[in-house]
C-alpha cells in the first residue's frame, strides 16, 4: 500500500474555497483506493502556520498511483489549484497496514 499525503497553502486566504473545491475534484478520480481532503485545524502550536489543506490518498501499488496522476481530473485539479497555491509538499510512503 502506498500512502500519498500532500500539504497545500493558499497564496491568498480569499482563494481557500476555490482551492478546496479544486482539490475535491480528485475525489471522483477512480484510481485511488481511499481519498480525502481536509482543512488543517492548525491546532499544533509548534507549526501554527502550517498548511491550509491536507490531501490523503491510498494506492495498492505504483501503477495505481501513476494512473491516478494520469487521469484528466488530476490535470484539471492542477489547472485550478496551482496558480492559487503557495506551498505544495508531497510525501509517499509504503505501508504494511
Amino acid at each position: 500500500m502506498i500512502r500519498h499525503i500532500v500539504f497545500f497553502t493558499a497564496k491568498d486566504p480569499k482563494d481557500t474555497e476555490t482551492i478546496y473545491d479544486g482539490l475535491n475534484l480528485l475525489s471522483d478520480n477512480p484510481h485511488a483506493a481511499a481519498f480525502e481532503v481536509g482543512r488543517n485545524l492548525k491546532t499544533d502550536y509548534i507549526s501554527a502556520d502550517g498548511p491550509d489543506f491536507v490531501v490523503y490518498a491510498e494506492f495498492t501499488d505504483q501503477a495505481q498511483l501513476d494512473a491516478y496522476k494520469a487521469h484528466p481530473l488530476y490535470a484539471e485539479s492542477i489547472r485550478i489549484v496551482r496558480p492559487l497555491r503557495d506551498i505544495r509538499m508531497a510525501a509517499d510512503f509504503l505501508s504494511d497496514v
